[in-house]
């Protein structure tokens, strides 16, 4: 069976190393603006990538650094320094968008695999061949391409890599070519400073030019509509037809500017659902269920299955995010001790635990708090909330910068969550 790799993002270090905990094969990130997500890559510094680094290849894990983003003439001096400082920190590969990019990066960093990015908006196996005879050795297909298109794809170009985004957030625009935030803010999509104009509510007004008339449209009294907004993308339930195939060789996880609670549960459930379908034990409702647990637009499961013009359910007109159906309440850090709180956490209160990839935790009860299992799934609760600096808080909220003692340790990155209605 084709080995098939989870790729997770990776916006930070901490997201990175939450990320390959929770059973990622690989992670990608990147550090400065030739990222398309910028504000991502000001997250990371230079010394922390290249922690992130090492702590991939420990694991015997894979770091992808994204240079994808579309430079000016008055960038590129900087750019040529960039790929050679990325290419020092022996990463795995990187992820360019333009054919010029490619070509700099197989002269300044001959060593590193090139994977084209989906802002190349790769459809047919024509475009891939052309690519495929410039160096890369992997594409990362447009969100919009169906499953059919890939096996043709592979079957001219069985060498080539495909990899395929199964979830997060999708553009409006064709795989995110965009201006709107340039045009309405200033600030420019395919150099990585998207504003996410599209996921605003809009009114809208009608003209009569000839009579002067202008009057306002509503679907509802008082409020517009987000005219724009596409869902995000879920394919956990078509897991197991995409890895039928035979031809992906990359599930992608979006998100580098998402929560760590995000990377963990995407990952998991992505995991869980690879994993599951390997030995015979496939079941969408399981992964489906812990993927709503995360803020989202409403979900579709876009184009690889369907095509655009058989589908209309792609869009959310009635909001911009949702709260999914569980709150984070804490994450416990790397030296499994502590918590810090991400809600609000009181004395007495059930909390669910959510465990890393391959981990356990054992009941226990003490002075500080109890563990134990309900239908299998680990639960904590305090009867004591105290920090590490040894005060007693009567309870616990969001922004309080005091890491949290727990009743015993835990492994690093745990999730704690809770149900809201």
């Amino acid at each position: 069976m084709q080995n098939v790799e989870l790729l997770s993002p990776a916006g930070n270090l901490e997201k990175l190393k939450i990320a390959l905990n929770y059973g990622a094969d690989a992670v990608y990130g990147g550090v400065s603006h030739f990222s398309l997500r910028i504000r991502s890559g000001k997250e990371f510094s230079f010394e922390e990538f290249k922690e992130g680094i090492e702590y991939a290849h420990e694991l015997g894990k894979k770091v992808y650094v994204t240079i994808n983003g579309f430079p000016f003439n008055n960038q590129l001096k900087l750019l040529k320094s960039h790929i050679a400082k990325m290419r020092d920190l022996n990463p795995d590969a990187f992820i360019i968008s333009t054919p010029g990019v490619v070509k700099l990066s197989k002269e300044i960093a001959p060593n590193i695999p090139l994977h084209l990015s989906t802002q190349a908006n790769v459809l047919n196996y024509l475009d891939a061949q052309f690519y495929y005879d410039m160096g890369v050795e992997r594409i990362i297909a447009a969100r919009e391409v169906s499953l059919r298109d890939l096996e043709d794809i592979k079957k001219h170009i069985p060498d080539l890599e495909i990899e395929i985004f199964v979830h997060g957030s999708m553009c409006f625009a064709y795989s995110g070519r965009c201006l709107i935030s340039a045009v309405q803010m200033g600030r420019v999509p395919n150099r990585g400073s998207c504003a996410n104009d599209c996921r605003f509510e809009y009114t809208l007004y009608a003209e009569n030019k000839e009579h002067g008339t202008l009057f306002r449209l509503e679907e509802q009294p008082e409020i517009g509509t987000y005219i724009f907004n596409a869902k995000d993308m879920n394919l956990a339930s078509h897991v197991d037809t995409i890895l039928k195939s035979g031809v992906v060789d990359s599930l992608k996880i979006e998100g580098r500017t998402k929560s760590p609670y995000y990377v963990a549960i995407t990952t998991k459930a992505y995991r869980d659902a690879i994993d599951d379908f390997k030995r015979g034990d496939f079941d969408a409702n399981r992964y489906q269920k812990e993927l709503h647990t995360t803020k989202n637009r409403g979900f579709s499961d876009a184009y690889l299955i369907s095509r655009p013009f058989e589908k209309s359910d792609t869009q959310e007109h009635d909001f911009a995010i949702s709260r999914g159906t569980h709150e984070v309440s804490g994450l416990v850090l790397e030296d499994g001790e502590h918590f810090m709180c991400k809600y609000k956490t009181y004395p007495n209160s059930k909390i669910e635990l959510v465990i890393p990839k391959d981990q356990k935790v054992n009941e226990v009860e003490n002075e500080i708090g109890k563990i134990y299992y309900i239908d299998k799934t680990p639960y904590i609760e305090f009867f004591k909330i105290i920090t590490k600096e040894d005060k007693e808080l009567e309870s616990v909220h969001s922004g309080y910068t005091i890491p949290i003692k727990l009743p015993t340790k835990l492994p690093a990155y745990t999730m704690m969550r809770q149900k809201v209605d």
